[in-house]
């Protein structure tokens, strides 16, 4: 059982998961509790995907993508108001965000698309196409930071089905085009959190209360940080939802610098080890499963901490891993499950040669 597990990713997992729960637990037993039975439940997710060969998933693949469009439009229906968003379906004792879990399966769509196609553009606007319906069902519940992430999954593996360098171009150039356009759909309060910004001097009691205490939150925790438990911001609720989009200013202000750098060290060790695992991985398929996954971590992490050190705008961008969340932690490890497979059968693969 021992050697069916992936260390590198389970272990490096737990601990950023371990350091979310201390966070938490900080601030409320109750919470850090469901957080716990939410890492159980996501383990043996991990475990379970983990021991399947992810190219025997290819023929479920198609039948996992119209049960995702179906949860995303139940959303529209029966999912329950919360903060203004309609993202959570209710199942009794919990809730669940569809939204989370198209992630990786979006993963495994695109991952079958491009392992079969050539990266020409009418097979680039075919991925785009089915892409689409997910991207417009988040965006209207509406999930900005999800819908971000969806799109970055698919530029991730476009990248990563070896797109010529004058395609890249291209497509930079169309994406720098649209983003005008793109602002007129936008809600009204997701404009303000842009223009706060640029600005959040100008209206430091509104808009841009968050950003200023955010950036508050994670100076004031210095290089040792003041304690679990001891945060100000936090635990005197300057610092708006601190155990979701701004844990990592919470984890700043109480860890501090030394903190930080941990959560830093982790996410670089998984995303070096799955960059090796996709170099040395001969199919195509479980490449891009990789690659996916780590453009969908990477987008989310660096986007999390840059709105909570005040570089970036603030989209609803969960930390992974760390951020307080049901259905955002066990899709997470859903997707390392997928990774932790490749790894698996490559290995296997390779001992029987």
């Amino acid at each position: 059982m021992v050697k069916s597990i992936n260390l590198p990713i389970i272990l490096s997992s737990l601990l950023l998961i371990c350091i979310g729960i201390l966070v938490i637990y900080s601030s409320s037993k109750e919470l850090a509790i469901q957080q716990s039975i939410f890492t159980l439940v996501g383990l043996l997710v991990f475990l379970f995907v983990s021991r399947i060969d992810v190219r025997a998933l290819k023929s479920i693949i198609s039948p996992l993508y119209l049960m995702t469009i179906f949860m995303l439009l139940l959303v529209l229906f029966l999912g329950i108001e919360t903060r203004g968003s309609v993202r959570w379906i209710p199942l009794g004792i919990f809730n669940i965000q569809p939204s989370e879990f198209a992630k990786p399966i979006l993963i495994l769509f695109l991952a079958r698309f491009w392992s079969q196609k050539q990266p020409n553009w009418r097979n680039i606007f075919k991925s785009f196409f089915w892409v689409l319906p997910l991207v417009f069902l988040i965006f209207e519940q509406p999930d900005l930071g999800s819908s971000l992430t969806i799109i970055s999954i698919w530029i991730g593996m476009l990248f990563a089905s070896r797109i010529s360098f004058k395609k890249i171009l291209t497509l930079i150039l169309v994406i720098i085009l649209t983003v005008p356009v793109g602002w007129l759909f936008l809600h009204d309060y997701q404009r303000q959190r842009i223009t706060s910004f640029l600005s959040p001097q100008s209206d430091p009691l509104g808009r841009g209360y968050n950003l200023i205490q955010s950036t508050i939150a994670v100076g004031s925790g210095e290089v040792f940080g003041r304690g679990l438990g001891r945060g100000t911001q936090s635990r005197l609720q300057f610092l708006p939802e601190f155990r979701t989009d701004f844990i990592f200013a919470s984890i700043a202000e109480e860890m501090g610098f030394l903190g930080t750098l941990i959560i830093l060290g982790l996410y670089l060790y998984l995303a070096v080890y799955c960059l090796n695992l996709a170099r040395r991985s001969d199919d195509p398929f479980s490449f891009l499963i990789v690659l996916g996954t780590l453009s969908m971590l990477l987008f989310q992490f660096f986007v999390n901490v840059g709105m909570n050190i005040g570089l970036l705008p603030i989209t609803g961008i969960t930390l992974p891993l760390i951020s307080y969340g049901g259905s955002s932690l066990i899709a997470t490890l859903f997707s390392l499950g997928l990774v932790s497979s490749v790894g698996r059968f490559q290995k296997e693969l390779t001992e029987d040669a």
